[in-house]
């Protein structure tokens, strides 16, 4: 497979600095190399360009929101990337940065396929908009912009619309849900499965579920995004927003093998990694170790 490594060191929607050194942190790591030798063909599209922006006026474009008009124009700019390397035939592989980026890999990869699917691996859902969000953090609002749901500059980005279908969505790992994101939940009827869930279904049995609703939506390609918080805090100490009782290692490995095996994923995130906050680098070898064994079934 012909692989496109795209940086997005962006910490704006997360409001927590050092998730912006994630890229060059794998970098350093020999990302490269790992996903090379799995049999791709792999360039490095290098990063996309993040303004710097000082922290007073992170509530210039919108008063509940921060760092609102520079998260716009990373994502569009994003987007574009997504969808040139899917026009080149090639798999986009976005490396995060915080996971606003979404809003970007999920346009791009929309405008290309007719009938989306998004598979969101992380500990909170990310379906606040800016009425029900907490933070006004954007990275809690990216899976709702990409359903339509929220503020009109995100949920327009790169093209006017929605980019997933909510029965096309389905979030795993979720376990730390703001009162806005449970009430959307039932009243959307969405497919969400808890690290409870988890435990008490199999993740084998979770799969199968979403694998079968998949095939039933005659969807054309899903798109993974992988927020590595979906894992139990103890094991991802450089990550911003840990949560306890998490998926364990054995639980991702079989959930990314899993989709990659379908031949479905057409496109990726990793997000989340945070070095400033990581302790003698365990996170971001884990993180590496995710990504070799991901791309070792990528065909």
């Amino acid at each position: 497979m012909n692989v496109n490594i795209i940086g997005v060191p962006l910490f704006f929607g997360s409001d927590i600095k050092g998730v912006d050194f994630g890229p060059e942190k794998l970098r350093e790591k020999d990302i490269y190399k790992v996903i090379s030798k799995n049999n791709h063909t792999v360039c490095d599209l290098g990063n996309i360009y993040i303004e710097d922006i000082p922290e007073e006026k992170k509530y210039k474009s919108h008063p509940n929101m921060k760092y609102l008009q520079p998260i716009v124009e990373v994502n569009q700019a994003l987007a574009k990337e997504v969808y040139s390397t899917l026009s080149s035939n090639k798999f986009p592989f976005v490396v995060g940065g915080d996971h606003s980026l979404g809003i970007g890999s999920i346009a791009g990869a929309s405008k290309y396929y007719k009938n989306l699917a998004v598979v969101w691996v992380d500990a909170h859902a990310d379906i606040n908009t800016p009425e029900t969000s907490p933070s006004g953090n954007i990275h809690g609002m990216p899976l709702a912009a990409a359903m339509g749901l929220g503020y009109k500059s995100l949920t327009n980005l790169y093209f006017d619309g929605v980019k997933v279908a909510p029965e096309n969505v389905f979030i795993i790992g979720a376990r730390d849900l703001d009162e806005g994101e449970k009430s959307l939940i039932s009243d959307m009827n969405l497919n969400v499965y808890s690290t409870e869930d988890i435990e008490n279904i199999g993740i084998e049995e979770i799969l199968r579920q979403v694998l079968e609703t998949l095939n039933k939506n005659d969807i054309d390609a899903v798109h993974l995004s992988f927020d590595i918080d979906c894992l139990d805090s103890e094991l991802v100490p450089g990550t911003g927003t840990p949560v306890r009782d998490g998926m364990t290692v054995n639980q991702v490995k079989y959930l990314l093998k899993f989709l990659m095996k379908t031949k479905l994923i057409k496109s990726l995130d990793f997000v989340e990694l945070n070095s400033s906050l990581d302790e003698n680098d365990s996170t971001a070898n884990l993180v590496i170790d995710l990504i070799d064994w991901t791309f070792k079934y990528l065909q």
